[in-house]
């Protein structure tokens, strides 16, 4: 290539930046800005905690992190969507002949087990973090939104109705309170050991006792 050429490129390249990351790039950064967050809060609390440190810490810039999240409280969502876009995929796509109850039994939640221990203690930070429990709420509030949308479409309504928007509401809900559960109820040193899916599981089967098939 011609010294001109090269220049000419060069100079393009430094007018429009570094390529953007694909997306599954883009996942894998989110999550690791999530799990650095968890560390460095349970290590010193939400206060004591900059962006500038869960930027560091999860080796991107903060003007990277503020483009990904807009408080340092919300760096930690991407622990909680994958759940939530997991059970919605599986409403959507919850088989005729099958009853609620067995969908529910085949939903493999959490299948990292780090990432089920980080989410886990971001749970229990929850308890005296007012801001991760605004965060935790909000999380679910948009699952039972993306249920109600995903039961919907799979009984061929344009919307969720009233029966929906109930049903979504018994997921978000039982999902929520095992999680609190499990969380308040084992320490650190159980949180590998004990057995999260079976609570989540369990919860989630109560609430499909009321739903037909």
């Amino acid at each position: 290539m011609p010294s001109e050429q090269r220049a000419g490129a060069q100079s393009a390249a430094t007018r429009t930046g570094r390529p953007p990351l694909t997306e599954r790039r883009k996942t894998e950064t989110r999550l690791e800005v999530a799990r650095s967050a968890v560390r460095l809060f349970l290590a010193k609390g939400v206060a004591a905690t900059s962006a500038e440190e869960i930027a560091e810490a999860a080796g991107i810039s903060s003007r990277t992190l503020w483009r990904y999240f807009p408080t340092k409280e919300s760096c930690v969502t991407p622990l909680l969507t994958g759940v939530i876009e997991l059970i919605a995929q599986f409403l959507q796509s919850w088989p005729s002949d099958q009853s609620m109850a067995e969908v529910f039994d085949t939903i493999g939640l959490h299948d990292n087990v780090a990432d089920r221990t980080t989410m886990v203690n971001l749970v229990r930070l929850t308890r005296t973090e007012p801001g991760l429990r605004a965060v935790w709420l909000e999380a679910h509030r948009h699952a039972e939104s993306a249920y109600a949308e995903a039961l919907a479409r799979r009984a061929g309504l344009p919307g969720p109705d009233l029966t929906v928007a109930v049903q979504a509401a018994m997921i978000t809900t039982a999902l929520r309170v095992a999680t609190e559960y499990y969380a308040f109820n084992t320490d650190h040193a159980d949180a590998e050991t004990q057995d999260y899916e079976v609570a989540m599981r369990e919860a989630l089967l109560i609430a499909a006792r009321t739903f037909s098939s």
